[in-house]
């Protein structure tokens, strides 16, 4: 199969074997995959991975292993998506880690993660994933939207984390794409969502689903200039200098939910958390199946995002058009 794998911070192509399936473990052909910024952050040395990138993706089931007949020929040819966190009981370790136990797969301290950690990912005609971590796509759900299923369940995984009825409006800091998720995620729960950005037209897309958007510069003037509080801030800028401006905009007693991740550190101030008795959570994957709900009730409809499709011989082109000003998805499709 062709593949791309991480080498001096480029994307190389290679030809390898098929993966090899272990018991409960199925081989999916990916139809679509999408390039996320932690792509971009892998390219420059985030969690030194060295293998295939590309979490975000759907694919149909070629293969099963270790499954009765009938079970084989449930998965066979099913469209499916993929939770990316792969469990130590997935694995067969005996015994479970304390995470797995208390149902916190997704913080498996053994875990392997698709396409970011020991587990190789979407950027190839092929990849695998335990049974247990697979969701049928919906013959409504387009590939092109069933791609964001899992940057649009991180999302979701916000509603889980609080209680939304206690909050009036939310701001979300960052104007990319999983900001622009979350922003519409927030907006089917309150009526005032503010998105906070550098880019017309990316601001631009979120006005057209009722989220109100105020443009700023991006740097520490920010912190000055503003003066609004929301009792519910979104940090997603990706940026290393999205933490400063997102504790001034939270207010006190407010929650800040922290959505970035990139290679590197970010300078923090405590002393507004500590001022301000700020509640701060980390929050990262989500629940598949309310991102498919949404999906499938059209209360979300992420294809608007899309700016550009490669063909995954042309990856390393994909990946550098996706750092581009402007670009919002970009998807590759062997």
């Amino acid at each position: 199969m062709l593949a791309f794998a991480v080498h001096n911070q480029k994307l190389v192509m290679k030809e390898r074997p098929l993966p090899k399936l272990r018991a409960g473990w199925a081989l999916v052909r990916v139809r679509m995959a999408g390039i996320c910024n932690t792509d971009i952050e892998i390219l420059c040395g985030y969690h030194d991975f060295r293998g295939t990138p590309g979490h975000e993706f759907v694919g149909e089931v070629a293969e099963v292993r270790g499954a009765s007949a009938q079970e084989r020929a449930r998965w066979r040819g099913r469209r499916v998506v993929g939770e990316i966190n792969v469990s130590c009981s997935a694995y067969g370790y005996r015994p479970v880690c304390t995470f797995c136990r208390r149902g916190l797969k997704t913080h498996c301290a053994r875990r392997t993660v698709l396409g970011i950690v020991g587990h190789d990912g979407a950027f190839a005609e092929y990849l695998t994933l335990p049974l247990e971590n697979l969701h049928v796509v919906p013959d409504s759900v387009s590939d092109e939207q069933a791609v964001f299923v899992e940057p649009l369940a991180a999302a979701c995984e916000i509603l889980d984390q609080i209680n939304i009825s206690t909050f009036r409006e939310a701001a979300v800091l960052g104007d990319g794409k999983l900001a622009q998720l979350i922003a519409r995620v927030l907006r089917t729960k309150l009526p005032h969502v503010v998105m906070y950005g550098k880019h017309d037209k990316k601001l631009a897309l979120v006005r057209r689903v009722g989220v109100k958007a105020r443009r700023v510069r991006g740097d520490a003037s920010d912190v000055k200039r503003l003066r609004e509080s929301y009792g519910l801030v979104v940090e997603a800028t990706g940026s290393p200098s999205g933490l400063a401006l997102a504790q001034r905009l939270t207010e006190p007693r407010g929650t800040l939910v922290l959505k970035s991740t990139f290679h590197g550190t970010a300078p923090v101030e405590t002393w507004p958390i500590v001022v301000k008795e700020i509640t701060v959570i980390g929050s990262r994957c989500g629940p598949f199946a309310k991102a498919l709900a949404l999906l499938r009730s059209g209360k979300v409809d992420p294809a608007a995002l899309i700016t550009r499709t490669f063909s995954l011989a042309e990856a390393g082109l994909a990946i550098q058009f996706a750092q581009k000003n402007g670009a919002m998805k970009v998807l590759l499709k062997p």
